[in-house]
């Protein structure tokens, strides 16, 4: 936890951002995992973290923004909770550590708001991602279980976005200790891309390395010689000599924000000449997106560097071919590059993005392209000092979707189908940095993990 002044500021600025009403924030129960006795590790969600900082079960929390008053709803402990998960602060306690006078036990909360919509006040509130919390919302609000989502305060969700967009020192020093954990995690990975080896050895290897250093993995990791699935949570292959291996992995920290790293590996420990060709397209790509982020700068505008970084590359190759302004324009780079530039960091990997990816990432100037490729960019506005983010360019080759493009002759004039047939077996490469947007510019956290060419071959050799 951090000081308790740091979420007693974070208080205070929301109540500055909204006027009148109630906010009403519902911390995470725990989950069964095959019998209600048995359950999944608890994670607390993650504004009920932001600004109460418990990370305790069966939680609730109101900000009166007319009033100013702040209460705490939670569970008092008894015996048995002591004899089977040993002693815990009081409810009282608890408050006090965050800077919060008045606690409740969590019954008292229905006649709280029972009270409060009797008045006629406004109940401001998240928008739910766990069917429990919907349920709670629903028996509290006194609302239809499937109406629930049609009262989020959308005024809570800005207010929410725009004060944990920006990190604080606190925060900023938590992720990157979480890089400098991913840093081990990756490294590790490298030096067992070895022929014979399975993909869950590497998993477990490094999914190890983070519980040992605080946490659980910041999201399902990916390991996998089958790059070209951009989420690929399979581990069964068994690395041969000449695969690469794509890592996607990052560390969640005791306090639970999270690193996301991605690295690409030669199984055997060198790169053939057309997989560094490749390789260096998206590496310089990478490089180049990250020396041109800086504050004011819409980030939707690096996408399109990168993105034309990789069609001039691929055209190079003779993957691609005419303009490559027009090429991007009408998105024809998107066959090799389907997905955005990055999305924000912080206390959710893909940070807060369960409040609506619209309202992290755009605003009322930058709107969201429906057009594949461009349509997945999580994030396209201006950057921010104190903005964290990844950015992980790629190029893939799947099969499939080289297949409905060529079929359809769409972009035949933008793409060379014959040549591309040749690298259908070729698999994916994706290199990701987690980086701080800084008054002047970007800095990229955490100990460097190596990622040019010779770096990354002198490690899998080890």
């Amino acid at each position: 936890m951090f000081p308790k002044e740091v979420y007693i500021k974070r208080r205070k600025a929301l109540k500055a951002q909204i006027c009148s009403g109630i906010a009403l924030f519902l911390g995470n129960s725990l989950v069964p995992f095959n019998y209600p006795a048995n359950p999944y590790s608890f994670r607390q969600d993650s504004s009920f973290l932001y600004f109460f900082g418990i990370d305790e079960p069966d939680m609730a929390a109101i900000i009166d923004f007319d009033t100013g008053d702040e209460i705490l709803f939670g569970q008092e402990v008894d015996i048995d909770d002591i004899i089977w998960s040993g002693q815990r602060k009081s409810l009282h306690e608890q408050a006090n550590e965050v800077g919060i006078s008045k606690a409740l036990p969590f019954n008292k909360l229905k006649e709280f708001i029972d009270r409060a919509l009797e008045k006629g006040r406004k109940i401001h509130f998240l928008p739910p991602y766990r069917s429990q919390t919907k349920y709670q919302l629903s028996n509290l609000l006194g609302l239809k279980y499937e109406a629930v989502n049609k009262y989020v305060s959308v005024e809570l969700i800005k207010a929410v976005v725009k004060l944990r967009s920006v990190k604080d020192e606190y925060e900023i020093a938590e992720i990157e200790r979480m890089v400098d954990v991913a840093y081990q995690m990756h490294t590790t990975a490298m030096r067992m891309a070895k022929p014979g080896i399975l993909e869950r050895e590497i998993a477990g290897t490094i999914e190890g390395i983070s519980l040992s250093n605080g946490g659980p993995v910041s999201f399902p990791v990916i390991v996998t010689v089958h790059g070209e699935i951009l989420h690929n949570n399979f581990y069964g292959n068994k690395l041969k000599k000449g695969d690469l291996l794509l890592v996607d992995a990052g560390a969640e920290s005791s306090l639970h924000y999270a690193s996301d790293i991605t690295r690409v590996s030669p199984v055997g420990g060198k790169f053939d000449q057309r997989q560094r060709d490749i390789y260096q397209i998206v590496l310089e790509a990478n490089m180049r997106a990250i020396e041109d982020i800086k504050p004011g700068k819409p980030y939707i505008e690096t996408h399109y560097l990168a993105a034309k970084i990789i069609a001039q590359g691929l055209k190079d190759l003779g993957l691609m071919r005419a303009n490559v302004d027009e090429a991007v324009q009408a998105g024809a780079h998107a066959l090799f590059f389907p997905h955005g530039l990055g999305h924000m960091l912080g206390l959710d990997v893909h940070d807060m993005e369960g409040l609506g990816e619209d309202y992290v990432g755009y605003d009322d100037k930058y709107k969201r392209i429906q057009k594949f490729g461009i349509g997945f960019l999580r994030l396209a506005k201006p950057l921010q000092p104190g903005y964290v983010l990844t950015v992980e360019p790629g190029i893939y080759f799947i099969p499939e979707l080289i297949n409905q493009w060529q079929a359809a002759g769409k972009f035949k004039d933008f793409i060379n189908y014959d040549k591309v047939e040749k690298f259908k077996d070729f698999g994916g490469i994706r290199i990701e940095d987690d980086v701080l947007i800084t008054e002047t510019g970007a800095k990229v956290l955490g100990k460097p993990i190596p990622k040019a060419i010779d770096d990354v071959e002198a490690i899998v050799n080890q």
